[in-house]
C-alpha cells in the first residue's frame, strides 16, 4: 500500500470518516521540498500501513480543504484522528525525522 491522492471531493470520506489516523501531505507540483519528501512518505506509508493512511493533496487542484485548514506554506503534513486535525509538521525533513514525529503522534 502506498500514498493515496485525495481531493476536496473525497476528503470527507477518505480522511475525516476514516477509521484509522490519516496523515495528509499538502503539496504542489512546483514545490521542490514537497518532491524531496515524497519518496520518504511512500516508504513510511508502506511501513506503517496498519497504523496510518498517508494521503497527498495537491493544493493547486483542490483549494477548499487547504483553505479551510489554513495551509499557507508547503509541504505541510496534518495528522487527522477521528475527523479532527490533531498535529501538523511544516517543511521537509529526513525520513527518520518524519517517521519518528508521526509515530510519536499516533
Amino acid at each position: 500500500m502506498s500514498t493515496k491522492a485525495v481531493t476536496d471531493a473525497d476528503f470527507q470520506s477518505t480522511v475525516l470518516d476514516s477509521d484509522k489516523p490519516v496523515l495528509v501531505d499538502f503539496w504542489a507540483e512546483w514545490c521542490g521540498p514537497c518532491k524531496m519528501i515524497a519518496p520518504a512518505l511512500e516508504e513510511i506509508s508502506e511501513e506503517l500501513a496498519d497504523k496510518v493512511t498517508i494521503a497527498k493533496m495537491d493544493i493547486m487542484e483542490s483549494t477548499e480543504v487547504p483553505q479551510k485548514y489554513g495551509v499557507q506554506s508547503i509541504p505541510l503534513m496534518v495528522l487527522f484522528k477521528n475527523g479532527e486535525a490533531v498535529a501538523q509538521k511544516l517543511g521537509a525533513a529526513p525520513k527518520s525525522q518524519l517517521q519518528s514525529w508521526l509515530e510519536s503522534e499516533l
